[in-house]
């Protein structure tokens, strides 16, 4: 099984500047630098206009131009090795002294290191070091569970996770802040401006909170997901499309910030390694608008919508069947159903 662990990586000012250069104008170093950088590059153009040509992949598209303005910028090697706890890159010509890159945010790695990828975001080096490894399947528990996932929140049988916490929500308004901030520095006097130091500076703090939000939501969905594996053997969650629900969805902004689609690729592969089992409700099944209790569906005009039932003056977190008078939470019926299919 092949694990990949990120790492920050503190090169000193002649790696920087070897980086730097591998980073930047690609004709110049070609010739001086490890020839793997570029094959490797080559390789995924291969690989991208491949899956270009079959449209059964999953994120089907063309390729996508990759501008040297972007804010990540790196190259791939399978050179790279672990020394001593440092990470160890090919030695360029002309450079006499070339020492290993330390490394921070990594456990002891065992195992042969894969295609490893070096990037520059926001000022600060990463890499990504894909390592084989053997995964013990976890202890069984006997246990199951069920996941609702709604817009700011996961809910399971024991309980509820927040996707939305007000961490996130702070910075998703500085974020806004500082996108309308770098929109009235694009312009001036109506036509398109020369980037100045504040747009750069501003643009700076964007990317920071961009990767602050990648970081949190990276958290919460690792944390629970480890918690699910580690307590429960079968699991039940909802086949849902979700793009095309952001197409169609009034809450399309809520949906794409919810991590359903990371949720759900993350617990599949971590339940593909522990052997656990991993249930998939079809799209079309109406566990909101089901009782858990006697099996009546609500249909037309009966049913619960984001806010509630207007017909029958129901909240938007309550449901009330209509047929056995039951009352209870809605996004505890629809964990009981998906539990149920199990």
């Amino acid at each position: 099984m092949i694990k990949t662990q990120k790492v920050r990586l503190y090169p000193n000012r002649t790696m920087k500047k070897v980086l730097d250069e591998l980073v930047a104008d690609k004709s110049d170093w070609q010739y001086q630098l490890s020839a793997r950088c570029l094959q490797l590059a080559v390789s995924d153009l291969g690989k991208a206009w491949k899956n270009f040509l079959n449209k059964a992949q999953p994120d089907w598209g063309e390729p996508q131009f990759k501008s040297k303005k972007a804010p990540r910028q790196g190259f791939k090697t399978d050179r790279a090795k672990i020394v001593n706890g440092k990470l160890r890159l090919d030695k360029p010509r002309g450079i006499k002294k070339w020492y290993d890159i330390r490394l921070k945010g990594a456990a002891f790695l065992k195992g042969e290191l894969k295609v490893v990828s070096i990037y520059r975001e926001n000022g600060k080096y990463w890499a990504s070091l894909p390592f084989e490894v053997e995964i013990k399947p976890k202890a069984k528990t006997g246990k199951q569970t069920a996941v609702d996932v709604n817009v700011g929140h996961f809910n399971y049988t024991e309980g509820q996770i927040k996707t939305l916490p007000n961490n996130l929500k702070f910075l998703y308004k500085r974020i806004k802040h500082y996108q309308r901030s770098l929109a009235r520095k694009r312009k001036a006097n109506g036509k398109k401006a020369a980037r100045s130091n504040n747009y750069v500076e501003t643009k700076a703090k964007l990317q920071r909170d961009y990767r602050k939000v990648a970081n949190i939501q990276h958290d919460i969905v690792q944390k629970f997901t480890t918690e699910l594996v580690n307590n429960y053997d079968e699991i039940v969650i909802e086949d849902l499309d979700v793009k095309r629900m952001q197409m169609s969805h009034v809450a399309s902004k809520g949906l794409q910030r919810s991590l359903f689609g990371c949720f759900r690729q993350v617990l599949a592969y971590k339940c593909q390694w522990y052997g656990k089992e991993l249930f998939l409700a079809d799209k079309f099944y109406p566990s909101t608008q089901r009782c858990s209790r006697c099996g009546f569906v609500k249909t037309g005009d009966d049913k619960i919508g984001l806010d509630g039932n207007m017909k029958h003056k129901t909240k938007h977190n309550e449901y009330v069947c209509y047929e056995c008078g039951a009352t209870m939470d809605r996004d505890e019926n629809a964990v009981m159903n998906l539990l149920a299919l199990i």
